[in-house]
C-alpha cells in the first residue's frame, strides 16, 4: 500500500503528515491557517499545500508515491467542494483525489483507535460528538459565535470584554479583568472623559475592538484564567464548565460508554475546565478514561488509514502517536 497523506486544517494553524499503511509517521510540518471558512479558500487551500509540501519534503517522500488523501476541516462535510485544494496538491505530484472528514471526528480518533466513544472540543468554537461505528452519530452546538458556540473561547472573551467595560462604564463592579484587558489593548488613553463625556480609555477600547472580527474576541479568554481568584473572572470560568459540559451531555447516551477525547485551546492549554470535566464523569461512570489531545492531526492519520482499508488498532496506533511525537 502506498504511504498516505493526513492535513489537520485549523483555524490557527494546519498539520500534515505523512504515514505508511502500517502507522509510522514519515514527515511532519505546520503552517498557518487552513480552514476555508475563517481563513478564505485561497489562503486555505496555499496553506495546506504548503503544509503538505513541508511534510512531504520532511519525509522524503514525492507527491506521486501519496496514495490517499484526508483532509480534517471544521464544518466540513463529505460533500464539500475540495477543487481548490486539488490543483495545489497536483502541482505536487499528488493525484488522489481528498476525502474530507470533520475535525471534531479527527480529534477524537486523536485520543483513541476505538470506534465508539465521545470528543469535546472548545477552541474559538465549541461542540460535541459521539462516535459509534467509527462515524459520528450525533452532534451538540458547533453552532457558530452568533448562534452557538457555549462555553468556547469566543464566548469566554466576550465576557471578558463585557465585564471590563462595564466596570469602567461604572456599570458594574471592579474586576482584575479590566486592568488585564487594558493591558492587553495597549491602555492608550486615560480615565479623564473625552468629548462625549465617556473615559478616553473607554473609548479607545471600543475603537480598538470593534476592529476586530467578532470570533476574534476569543483571543482574550485567556484572562479569565489568569484572573483566577476575581468573583467575576471564577464565574466565566464556572459558566463555561457548566455550558460544555451541557453540551456533551446532549450526546451522551445510556449504554454507551467510551473515551472521551477533550480537544481544543480552552481545554489543552487551560486544564481547569479539563479536570472538571473529567470529574463529573468519572463520577457519573459515562468513560473509563478522559483524554486530552493536543490537536486533531493523529486523528487525521487514522482517518485516512481506514479510508484506505488499513487496520488501526492499539499497535498500530501506538505507533502513529510514538513516531509522530518524535517529530513534532
Amino acid at each position: 500500500m502506498p504511504d498516505l497523506l493526513a492535513v489537520d486544517a485549523g483555524g490557527t494553524s494546519t498539520r500534515s503528515i505523512v504515514v505508511t499503511a502500517e502507522g509510522r509517521c514519515l514527515g511532519y510540518a505546520r503552517t498557518g491557517s487552513g480552514n476555508p471558512t475563517s481563513a478564505g479558500p485561497v489562503h486555505a487551500a496555499a496553506s495546506v499545500a504548503a503544509s503538505a509540501a513541508a511534510a512531504l519534503a520532511a519525509a522524503g517522500v514525492s507527491g506521486k508515491e501519496i496514495g490517499g488523501v484526508v483532509f480534517a476541516m471544521a464544518g466540513a462535510s463529505p460533500h464539500m467542494d475540495v477543487e481548490s485544494f486539488t490543483a495545489p496538491l497536483k502541482a505536487l505530484g499528488i493525484t488522489a483525489t481528498p476525502v474530507v472528514e470533520s475535525d471534531l471526528l479527527a480529534t477524537f480518533f486523536s485520543g483513541t483507535y476505538q470506534e465508539a466513544g465521545y470528543a469535546l472540543v472548545a477552541g474559538t468554537g465549541a461542540a460535541a460528538i459521539r462516535v459509534e461505528r467509527g462515524r459520528m452519530i450525533a452532534t451538540a452546538d458547533g453552532l457558530g459565535w452568533l448562534l452557538g458556540d457555549d462555553g468556547s473561547g469566543f464566548h469566554m472573551g466576550h465576557r471578558v470584554v463585557r465585564a471590563a467595560l462595564a466596570e469602567l462604564d461604572r456599570r458594574g463592579p471592579a474586576t482584575a479583568l479590566t486592568g488585564l484587558l487594558l493591558d492587553e489593548l495597549g491602555q492608550a488613553g486615560g480615565h479623564a472623559p473625552d468629548s462625549d463625556g465617556r473615559p478616553a480609555i473607554v473609548s479607545y477600547a471600543l475603537d480598538t475592538l470593534y476592529a476586530i472580527r467578532p470570533v476574534q474576541l476569543a483571543q482574550f479568554a485567556h484572562l479569565a484564567f489568569e484572573a483566577a481568584g476575581d468573583e467575576i473572572a471564577d464565574e466565566i470560568v464556572r459558566d463555561a464548565a457548566d455550558a460544555l459540559l451541557r453540551t456533551l451531555d446532549a450526546v451522551v447516551t445510556p449504554g454507551l460508554s467510551g473515551v472521551i477525547t477533550l480537544g481544543g485551546g480552552i481545554l489543552t492549554r487551560h486544564r481547569t475546565l479539563a479536570d472538571q470535566i473529567a470529574a463529573r464523569y468519572a463520577r457519573d461512570g459515562t468513560t473509563a478514561e478522559v483524554r486530552i489531545v493536543p490537536d486533531g492531526v493523529v486523528g487525521a492519520a487514522v482517518l485516512a488509514l481506514r479510508q484506505a482499508g488499513a487496520t488501526v488498532d492499539e499497535v498500530v496506533f501506538d505507533r502513529l502517536a510514538t513516531t509522530l511525537a518524535t517529530l513534532r
